[in-house]
């Protein structure tokens, strides 16, 4: 079997072991769409792939997604370096992500992590600054949920071992999170 065979008859085992998250799906789209309609935002943060994820789901938001329509507030806490680089210099890596939910948010808002692992402790520190600040939570994780598991209000276990498929099937669920979100926005 070539490379190409063998990866995508993982991805495709994954993506077939996923509808059991669609409740729980539709269940972080209701939060995070009944979020900006009442005026809030969405916040999003993730290391490395999921950093990048982050940003591109703030912006799918903030721009648009699939229809022309107004903008929404939504944020990645991974695009700036200086703030990532003085945070963790000045305290800690853990804080880098914490310290935003703590400038930022504010009850009604909500934070939506990434992670394959689910071993981030800057993620697992942001979801409890949220927590405290009844920010609500929503985590897509992998490989089990490690010990950010159950840190969220709603979470979204990808199964498998693969960080490159996990990732795929988190980018899946994260576009469907989005038109889901997106069905219920006014446009104008």
């Amino acid at each position: 079997m070539s490379q190409f065979q063998s990866s995508l008859h993982s991805l495709q085992e994954v993506l077939q072991a996923l509808p059991p998250l669609q409740a729980d799906l539709e269940k972080a789209a209701a939060i995070a769409g009944d979020a900006l309609l009442a005026g809030n935002k969405l916040m999003f943060c993730g290391n490395g792939g999921s950093a990048s994820d982050s940003a591109h789901l703030a912006t799918e938001f903030t721009c648009r997604f699939k229809e022309d329509r107004r903008p929404y507030p939504a944020m990645a806490f991974t695009v700036d370096a200086g703030l990532l680089t003085a945070i963790g210099n000045d305290y800690d890596f853990t804080e880098v992500f914490a310290r935003q939910v703590a400038a930022f948010g504010k009850p009604g808002d909500v934070l939506i992590t990434i992670t394959t692992s689910g071993k981030s402790r800057n993620i697992l520190a942001a979801l409890e600054e949220a927590r405290r600040r009844g920010v609500k939570t929503i985590s897509f994780l992998g490989k089990g949920g490690g010990f950010t598991k159950g840190a969220a209000d709603v979470e979204l276990i990808v199964p498998g071992t693969e960080t490159a498929r996990i990732q795929e099937a988190q980018q899946f669920l994260l576009h469907v999170l989005c038109e889901i979100v997106e069905e219920r926005l006014p446009r104008a």
